[in-house]
């Protein structure tokens, strides 16, 4: 599909209508079931042609209450939606009682005249940066059906990649936005937390969790961001002359490929080109992260809270490689616990003096390229080291409470590659400013 402002456009112009573009979708997310596919868990057609149908009586009666009115979004299986089951990608919520009411950030899409389709597949309870599913079925990645699409918000990076959906809702504790972003091209933002409400969606961890969009270009990002957060940023494009590019080998470089080492280095010549200046920086600080995480970190301690009488009374119907993780955070005491709240504020100092002399911090969204599936659903020690290899780059800016937008990056063999611009807590204005100067000089993906 189309940028949601052209199809705005278009709507506005009477060159379509939200029904057809509804139908549109619709259509192919039946032929997409019809051959297997598993991006979505629920479609509600009837409800989402009423809201088209309804949508178009009030656009023809002047009423549009945002550029996203009309349009089809998809909303991550996190989140309630009134009447629905919210089952976070799991067995264990299958049967829970249906929602009373929308969550905020679904009030928000509606209340904006988006039309919602309906629920999105997803790493269950959000817990990989893989995207498999073993109870649902694993979304298969558009752009090469042998790889994956990444995680955990899975199913909406496809709902967007194939068509499916204009816009699509979705959650990043540890990268869920931005992996599936890079991995099936397309841009996804990281808003800083608390940003976007996060109350009616099930926690992974609320200390990282975050919620924003996955869309086809920062435009889209940032029309979706201003509806989600309620606050309207200043996003203009700022020139990119002059502004300084941070970008260090420590941590974020380590085991990356040649696709996307050749797709990163080529951006970076591109910035140099428009007048960007490029400076290696030195981060040791982040070599530490493996330590303190190493008893699952926030995500383990926060839902093991959560989960803990769900998984003594019903641990057989859990994914077993989530529940694993999950129960690490037993082991985690009140005192490492604080322990690693201490160290997260003292690594955000650090990433305050290192960053304060760049307008935005540059890395490769994943080191990887989008892994093939089948050695994953193979092997839980292949599983948990791609798992981790992909979640890690993209996981230091939940730890540092950051904000973050993924960039489709062209490569030499088609392959998908994202490129992250980052910034801290609050810098989301302008690394949204910053991200449109950097998509305008990237070239379409070829291959």
């Amino acid at each position: 599909m189309k940028t949601i402002r052209a199809l705005a456009a278009e709507l506005q112009a009477g060159q379509t209508t939200s029904v057809k573009l509804v139908e549109q979708a619709l259509e192919r997310i039946a032929a997409y079931r019809g051959q297997g596919g598993a991006a979505y868990v629920g479609v509600n057609v009837d409800r989402a042609l009423a809201a088209a149908h309804a949508s178009d009586a009030a656009r023809a009666a002047g009423n549009v209450p945002s550029l996203l009115a009309g349009l089809p979004v998809s909303i991550k299986d996190l989140f309630d939606v009134q009447g629905e089951v919210t089952a976070a990608g799991s067995r264990v919520l299958a049967n829970a009682p249906a929602a009373q009411s929308d969550a905020p950030a679904v009030a928000r899409l509606r209340h904006a005249g988006a039309v919602l389709l309906g629920r999105t597949n997803m790493s269950e309870f959000a817990f990989s940066g893989l995207g498999l599913n073993p109870h649902y079925g694993t979304p298969r990645n558009p752009l090469d059906v042998q790889r994956v699409s990444g995680g955990s918000t899975s199913g909406g990076a496809v709902s967007v990649a194939a068509g499916m959906a204009v816009m699509a809702l979705g959650t990043d504790t540890g990268g869920s936005i931005r992996i599936p972003s890079a991995f099936c091209g397309l841009t996804g933002f990281k808003p800083t937390a608390r940003r976007v409400s996060l109350q009616g969606a099930v926690p992974l961890s609320t200390t990282l969790d975050s919620a924003g969009p996955l869309a086809r270009s920062v435009d889209c990002c940032a029309i979706a961001d201003a509806i989600l957060s309620g606050a309207t940023l200043e996003t203009d494009a700022v020139p990119l002359a002059g502004l300084r590019f941070g970008v260090t080998e420590d941590v974020v470089a380590d085991g990356m490929d040649d696709t996307v080492r050749m797709a990163f280095d080529a951006a970076l010549s591109r910035l140099q080109s428009a007048g960007a200046l490029i400076q290696r920086f030195a981060f040791p600080e982040l070599k530490e992260l493996p330590v303190i995480n190493a008893g699952g970190g926030f995500s383990a301690a926060e839902s093991w809270a959560w989960h803990r009488r769900l998984l003594d009374a019903s641990a057989d119907q859990y994914d077993q490689r989530v529940a694993v993780r999950i129960r690490r955070g037993a082991q985690q005491t009140a005192a490492d616990y604080i322990d690693l709240l201490a160290a997260r504020r003292r690594i955000i100092a650090q990433a305050k003096r290192r960053l304060s002399v760049f307008d935005a911090w540059l890395m490769p969204t994943v080191p990887v390229v989008p892994p093939l599936l089948q050695p994953l659903q193979d092997s839980d020690e292949t599983f948990f080291a791609i798992n981790g290899l992909v979640l890690r780059n993209p996981s230091v800016i939940n730890f540092l409470d950051g904000c973050a937008l993924n960039l489709p990056c062209p490569t030499h063999n088609g392959l998908p590659v994202g490129i992250s611009i980052c910034g801290l807590n609050g810098d989301d204005a302008r690394i949204l400013a910053i991200s449109r100067a950097v998509e305008a000089i990237l070239p379409a993906q070829q291959g």
